[in-house]
């Protein structure tokens, strides 16, 4: 699991926070959530066509836990998924939280 938050901590503009206590961790980009860790456990945005194929592929891959299952997959961390698939979930969560950012938000925090 810490190689997942120290890869989520590479990615422009990443942030630690803690908005329901101590815990989860909860990583945003500008004030956004992009993930969000659980104790065996990572939920991540995703496009819903994409979020329901990975579902139907992956029995880890689960309707987003306490949010928005049609946005959000929760995917339990087991050796079924490669830590390259994982990075590629975490890179689109990431990247469609960025692209719902104003062109002025996405430089006030250096993303282009």
């Amino acid at each position: 699991m810490q190689s997942l938050i120290q890869y989520c901590e590479q990615l422009t503009g990443a942030r630690r926070d803690f908005p329901f206590g101590p815990e989860p961790l909860v990583m945003k980009v500008a004030g956004k959530m992009f993930a969000l860790f659980g104790d065996q456990s990572i939920s991540l945005k995703c496009d819903p066509v994409i979020a329901q194929n990975l579902r139907e592929q992956h029995e880890a891959v689960k309707p987003g836990y306490h949010l928005n299952k049609k946005h959000w997959n929760t995917v339990h961390i087991d050796a079924s998924l490669s830590e390259e698939e994982l990075h590629a979930m975490i890179d689109h969560s990431y990247e469609l939280v960025v692209a719902s950012l104003t062109k002025a938000d996405r430089r006030k925090h250096g993303l282009g």
